[in-house]
């Protein structure tokens, strides 16, 4: 895949990962980490919740969603490459481009705005060199 390839489709998952309603995020993401990763992510011990959120019988609150939608995006970046149980291995493990907290951690814990982008950029580098 060529540089211009993988910028099209990051525009593309981008755009699609915005206009998606919650529930088709937290299906999405569910299938991709599971619902207790989700669930963790989320801020919500139970993943009761998260089967709500996505049968849309109970709404996320908005940091929430876009620590969800922020969370999809990094796991699309990956899937171009990685497998599943990687992925998972990858949200969860010690991450040096995360001053060595988990993806995970950094997405449910720290200021969204600010880290969210961190976490695309270790996703990215990841990718990119294994």
């Amino acid at each position: 895949m060529t540089t211009m390839d993988a910028l099209h489709r990051a525009d593309r998952d981008h755009a699609q990962v915005l206009h998606a309603d919650v529930p088709s995020v937290v299906r999405e993401l569910d299938e991709i980490l599971g619902s207790r990763l989700v669930a963790y992510i989320g801020g919500v011990k139970e993943t009761r919740a998260v089967r709500q959120w996505s049968t849309g019988d109970r709404t996320p609150s908005a940091a929430t969603q876009t620590r969800l939608r922020t969370a999809l995006q990094t796991a699309r970046l990956l899937q171009y490459r990685e497998a599943r149980p990687v992925i998972q291995a990858w949200f969860q493990g010690m991450n040096p481009h995360l001053e060595d907290h988990s993806p995970a951690r950094v997405l449910r814990d720290a200021d969204i705005d600010a880290e969210g982008p961190h976490v695309m950029t270790a996703a990215r580098a990841f990718a990119q060199h294994g």
